[in-house]
């Protein structure tokens, strides 16, 4: 299982900061990420995002303002992140978490880029959105 040997550091810490969106890890050896939930929404590792073959990734849109709402440890080697559109199927081993720190700037401008190239948008497409009947803004 990924996260398990000597070799993969393991967080001494780990805050969530939901004021601004972050997670904070913190290791032994120095390092210290602080990580956008939405870049960890963005790659997650669950197969509803990352498919079961890279050609099966789907490219995540809308979630600039996702947050998370609790973090779960999974055994010694990894954390299940819960965020707040739903999704909570991607185990966080220690070895992506690391290298999820290591690689964001690759990461998040190869992300920005995808969208981009596909004319998406990390905010919510409000069109989407319907009013349910009985629902109105409109004050009478």
């Amino acid at each position: 299982m990924a996260g398990l040997t000597d070799t993969i550091p393991v967080p001494t810490e780990i805050t969530l900061h939901q004021g601004t969106r972050v997670l904070e890890l913190r290791y032994a050896d120095g390092a210290h990420f602080e990580l956008p939930c939405e870049y960890l929404r963005v790659y997650s590792p669950s197969a509803e995002v990352r498919g079961h073959h890279p050609a099966q990734a789907v490219l995540q849109t809308g979630k600039r303002l996702v947050n998370i709402t609790a973090i779960e440890g999974v055994g010694n080697y990894a954390v299940k992140l819960v965020f707040n559109d739903g999704h909570d199927s991607g185990l966080y081993s220690w070895d992506v978490l690391y290298r999820l720190g290591q690689e964001q700037e690759r990461l998040w401008a190869d992300y920005l880029a995808r969208l981009g190239a596909a004319g998406a948008s990390r905010d919510i497409d409000l069109s989407l959105i319907t009013a349910k009947p009985g629902n109105s803004c409109s004050k009478h």
